[in-house]
């Protein structure tokens, strides 16, 4: 499956918002950098609180804010919300191939969304320091995505990078850095 094809699939930006929430979005990104930005999010969640382009507003607000306890909430909120009308189990660890083909034939667009949560959901998780929690959503969408079209297993090869060689590090230490005299 291409994941980068958007041909034919609607993506959740796309969706028309009410022009109530809309405003509030609006009022956001106007107000950005002070409380009122983030009280207006909330009030676009609680008038629409399924929406994804509300969730994509909070997620950002919260992660540029280094917020990223919240930020991680949000991110696991849209992939609950774009997962279950595609038929997604709630456990990211148990979708496999077949799965992911029957929500390409439900919405693309709304799969490649859940997709990117997932790949977000894990660049927060090495940000909060859990280097092995990121690793197992990574691999996950690593092994669902062969042609790293997400670029999952490349950020897994960088991640993979930085922390080998300090386990090598801890292996050169143990070597004699001098030879004794006898």
């Amino acid at each position: 499956m291409d994941l980068l094809d958007f041909t034919d699939c609607t993506l959740y930006f796309e969706n028309a918002l009410p022009a109530d929430v809309d405003a509030l979005i609006t009022q956001a990104a106007r107000d950005y950098g002070t409380a009122g930005a983030e009280t207006a999010l909330l009030r676009a969640r609680r008038l629409a609180p399924e929406n994804l382009s509300v969730q994509v507003g909070l997620y950002r607000y919260y992660f540029y804010q280094h917020r990223l306890e919240e930020a991680m909430q949000v991110a696991e909120r849209a992939m609950f919300l774009s997962g279950r009308p595609l038929g997604l189990p709630v456990d990211w660890n148990a979708l496999d191939e077949a799965r992911l083909a029957a929500a390409a034939a439900t919405s693309f667009g709304l799969l490649r969304f859940y997709l990117l949560a997932l790949k977000a959901a894990s660049i927060i998780l090495l940000r909060l320091g859990r280097i092995s929690e990121a690793r197992v959503r990574l691999r996950k969408l690593a092994s669902l995505d062969s042609r790293d079209q997400l670029g999952a297993a490349k950020l897994l090869e960088v991640v993979d990078g930085f922390r080998y060689p300090i386990e090598a590090a801890d292996t050169v230490s143990e070597l004699t850095l001098f030879q004794s005299v006898p």
